[in-house]
């Protein structure tokens, strides 16, 4: 799907993030009525030191709560992102968000990341986007990981 589609269902749907500045790519999942119900976006991970030029990050993932939705955008994410020569996929889960779609996936938690006050800084201001001051977990799958 475009990035446009999956922004404007992100810009809808997501519970507590603003759409993503780009992706590599983004995949739908519809229902037997062809109605979108949820969106997962792939781009470059985040955190530079882990732009390593062969790992991707879901940067986005929104459902309207169907039922297994969420692990099989991120089964699909990771088998599109092998596909194209990528060795490992991360994502982050905020602190209370149990990561149950991302075990059903195979992926496995790799560690639990104090909650950080922002990326804000005095040399480089920047807004607050309602992420702040909280926990995450870090997860991840790649070329050694055993998929269901």
């Amino acid at each position: 799907m475009s990035f446009a589609e999956a922004c404007a269902f992100i810009d809808t749907h997501h519970r507590h993030h603003q759409r993503p500045r780009g992706h590599k790519c983004s995949i739908g999942l519809t229902d037997p009525t062809g109605a979108l119900v949820a969106v997962a976006i792939v781009g470059r991970p985040v955190a530079r030191h882990l732009d390593d030029g062969l790992t991707l990050e879901v940067t986005r993932l929104a459902t309207l709560g169907v039922p297994n939705s969420c692990s099989r955008l991120y089964s699909a994410a990771w088998k599109a992102g092998r596909a194209i020569g990528y060795h490992r996929m991360i994502t982050y889960t905020q602190d209370g968000e149990h990561g149950a779609s991302l075990r059903a996936s195979g992926w496995h938690k790799v560690r639990d990341l104090r909650a950080r006050p922002g990326w804000s800084s005095a040399t480089r201001p920047r807004p607050d986007r309602g992420t702040d001051n909280i926990a995450r977990t870090l997860w991840q799958t790649d070329s050694t990981t055993a998929q269901p």
